[in-house]
Order: C-alpha cells, then structure tokens, then sequence
C-alpha cells in the first residue's frame, strides 16, 4: 500500500442509465481490501445508477464539486460542494445521484467491501447479485448478474 494522486489514475469510462460517466478507483489503485473509495465525473444530465441499496454494504457520498439532485429513501435533495450522504444498508440508505445541472458534479464514494452482495432496484424490479468480488472491485466475480424482483411478492415454503 502507498499514497496514489487521483491525477495518475487513468478514467473508466461507463454507460450509464442516463448518458456517459468517469469513475477512477482510488481505493482499489492504492491497495485498499476492504475500504472502496471511487471518483466520479458525472456530466450534465447524467444518472449513472438507478435508484438502489446495496444489502450488505454501507456507502457514503461527499459532494468534491458541482450540483445535483439525490434522492434518498423517499426524500429529494439538491446537492452541492461540501456534502456528505450516509448511504445504509436498507431500504432507508437507498439512492440515486442524477446531474441535473449544467455542469459536471464531482463526488467521492465510499464504500465498505463486503462479498457477497445484493443490490435492490426498487423502481426498476430488479435485484443484483454479486459473488467472488464486492461492487466496486476489478477482481473476477463467480456472479454478477441482474435479475427481475417482484417487490413484495412472497415465496412459498419449500
């Protein structure tokens, strides 16, 4: 492990559910095993993820520049520089980031490492599942799928 500047990592570029992102992972460069941390570039008009919660861990977010809008459990708020959002690992942490200002937003996340893991996408019906390597890592995964996800529905005893 050793210091890393954010200016030698190269960008990833991703797709996302509303136009294009940058990520870099400064956790995962700087040798970090269970502590993520990545920055992100978001454009105007940007979403990189649909609304979710992740079931097994914790995220925060701190706003480094620029606005936007996060929704959060089931509040709405304007973000700005100097922000920071405790993501939990329920239903009450579940969020989405959206740059719906005219300039790019800068922000950090953090996250813990923990594998497996599940994501929930509320409004989209979908859940993921990630096995062999934690959200955020570059390690191969044995899963990493979505899949639909009846909220609500119940399953029947075996």
């Amino acid at each position: 492990m050793q210091p890393v500047n954010e200016t030698d990592i190269e960008w990833d570029d991703y797709e996302g559910v509303e136009g294009e992102f940058k990520q870099k992972q400064l956790g995962g460069t700087a040798g970090s095993e269970q502590l993520g941390c990545s920055l992100y570039e978001l454009p105007a008009g940007c979403q990189p993820w649909s609304y979710h919660y992740h079931a097994a861990n914790e995220e925060a977010l701190y706003v480094l520049s620029g606005t936007g809008t996060l929704r959060l459990g089931s509040e709405t708020y304007e973000l700005q520089e100097g922000d920071y959002v405790p993501c939990p690992t329920d239903e009450s942490g579940a969020h989405c980031v959206v740059n719906d200002s005219d300039s790019t937003l800068r922000y950090l996340a953090v996250s813990t490492m923990r594998e497996p893991d599940v994501t929930v996408h509320p409004d989209i019906g979908k859940v993921g599942v990630y096995v062999g390597a934690p959200p955020g890592s570059d390690d191969d995964r044995a899963i990493s799928e979505f899949y639909d996800h009846a909220s609500g529905a119940e399953s029947e005893e075996p």
